[in-house]
């Protein structure tokens, strides 16, 4: 058993049989919605932290590109300037990416859990005082088959994804052509792999996907409305 295993997966699988076993009408979809807002308000600092330093360096991508026009054509002249201008506006372009590293492995973690609660295959998993509620009710509401695949799901997963990746596309016109390139293929071809690859997995995956990127938007809108 992986120490990835003992400190993050395990618990978190436990977790989610509690919240199983609490909440009214045992729903699995229920739990796995209370799990991922949980797990969310625990990494909403460094999610803060990352929105708004990506922010910081959107509104600065102006003077960056006039220092890219001003040494067009001399890179290394190009690199020392922005490197400067970094300095000397204490920004650390890589501050936005080191919060998404470290919520990766948890991410990761929820993933496993929510395929394994599915599947019922928990056995010699749980905590001594967590209860074994036997055969697990897979229905969301009573309704929708969360160990299948969902098409409406699917679509919502990607719908949502693309809503985040509007608000997250830099908003400046002068972008570089590469950098507008990769800007449109996270806004527009990210959601579409999203809903292509939640139609092949179980629809509480999708439920999660929903839940933490709806949370994502939430918090985006907040920073933005806050900061203007």
């Amino acid at each position: 058993m992986n120490i990835f295993h003992i400190i993050l997966t395990k618990p978190l699988l436990n977790l989610l049989i509690w919240f199983y076993n609490v909440l009214p009408g045992h729903d699995i979809g229920l739990a796995i919605i209370a799990v991922t807002l949980i797990t969310r308000i625990i990494l909403y600092p460094s999610f803060q932290k990352s929105l708004r330093s990506q922010r910081e360096l959107q509104q600065l991508q102006p003077k960056l590109d006039e220092i890219k026009a001003k040494h067009k054509g001399d890179k290394e002249a190009e690199t020392k300037a922005i490197l400067k201008f970094y300095q000397e506006n204490k920004v650390n372009p890589f501050s936005s990416c080191l919060p998404l590293l470290i919520q990766l492995p948890i991410l990761i973690a929820l993933y496993s859990v929510f395929r394994t609660g599915l599947s019922g295959e928990i056995a010699g998993e749980l905590y001594g005082f967590i209860k074994d509620p036997g055969v697990i009710n897979t229905k969301f509401l009573g309704l929708i088959e969360l160990a299948k695949p969902n098409t409406v799901f699917a679509l919502i997963a990607g719908a949502s994804q693309f809503v985040q990746s509007k608000l997250m596309a830099p908003k400046t016109k002068s972008q570089d052509k590469t950098a507008a390139m990769m800007s449109m293929q996270f806004t527009y071809i990210m959601p579409i792999v999203t809903a292509v690859v939640a139609f092949s997995l179980p629809a509480g995956l999708s439920l999660y996907w929903i839940i933490t990127t709806l949370f994502a938007i939430g918090q985006q809108w907040y920073i933005m409305r806050k900061h203007g």
